[in-house]
């Protein structure tokens, strides 16, 4: 796969996030504390709130979709290469962590933003889309719910996210058992397709495609950094058609 993943990064939490079984590996990590336990508001986290001097390029990515579908585990497999196993209570809020990865020659730090599904949040989170460079958007390959909401999640995309932000549908636990999934491939590639937006399916479980979401976005935002994503140097759609067509082949020849 193209760009290599440097380790460096941080864990920067916003608002509390409770999950049993990562609070030793937390306590490894510098965190924040804020008056009443209250995320600080937009204004004071503009896109470059992360210095840039050791970086060529500094990045928000929100991660979003329902609650369950998997997005902090799908942070953490690509941050820190770990499964959360087992039950863990939902994220609350907005975290988010940080991950350099290289794109050629080039270091991008991605700040990855995690926040929460549940409704009764999504004020929250609204709050935090118009500053976001880059969306994944999730849903869960065995609960069919989830995918019905990918288009009210959309609609809420064009309200309140930046016209030019990068969109990437993801069809998360791809890994389960075929008895188990209740949203067929061909689903997730016709609403993408419909809303010309990027689809791969992933799994935070076995870390299949996972990695290469993250570094489809940091060559899309650093094309448009560059200026070239009004031209065909690169895309985003095309980018991530031929690596997963090239992962299965190489499965097939294994």
């Amino acid at each position: 796969m193209d760009g290599s993943v440097d380790g460096s990064g941080e864990r920067e939490p916003v608002a509390r996030k409770i999950i049993p079984q990562w609070s030793q590996y937390s306590h490894q990590h510098h965190t924040h504390n804020y008056q009443n336990g209250e995320p600080p508001m937009v204004s004071q986290l503009p896109r470059h709130s992360i210095t840039t001097e050791t970086c060529d390029l500094v990045c928000k990515v929100m991660l979003l979709g329902d609650s369950g579908v998997g997005k902090t585990c799908l942070l953490v497999r690509f941050r820190d290469n770990m499964f959360l196993s087992g039950n863990f209570i939902s994220t609350v809020g907005i975290d988010f962590r940080n991950k350099v990865v290289m794109v050629d020659d080039t270091k991008v730090k991605l700040q990855i933003w995690d926040t929460a599904g549940q409704e009764r949040f999504r004020s929250v989170t609204h709050a935090y889309y118009r500053d976001a460079h880059a969306l994944l958007l999730l849903y869960d390959v065995t609960n069919k719910n989830s995918f019905d909401n990918i288009r009210a999640w959309l609609g809420e995309i064009k309200e309140y996210a930046q016209d030019d932000v990068v969109i990437m549908l993801l069809g998360n636990k791809c890994d389960s058992q075929s008895s188990e999934r209740m949203v067929r491939r061909e689903d997730g590639e016709r609403i993408a397709r419909e809303n010309t937006v990027a689809f791969m399916e992933t799994s935070a479980k076995t870390g299949q495609n996972v990695e290469l979401a993250f570094i489809a976005i940091a060559r899309e935002l650093k094309a448009r950094k560059n200026g070239t994503h009004n031209r065909s140097s690169f895309n985003v759609q095309e980018y991530v058609r031929e690596q997963t067509q090239k992962a299965t082949c190489s499965s097939c020849t294994s």
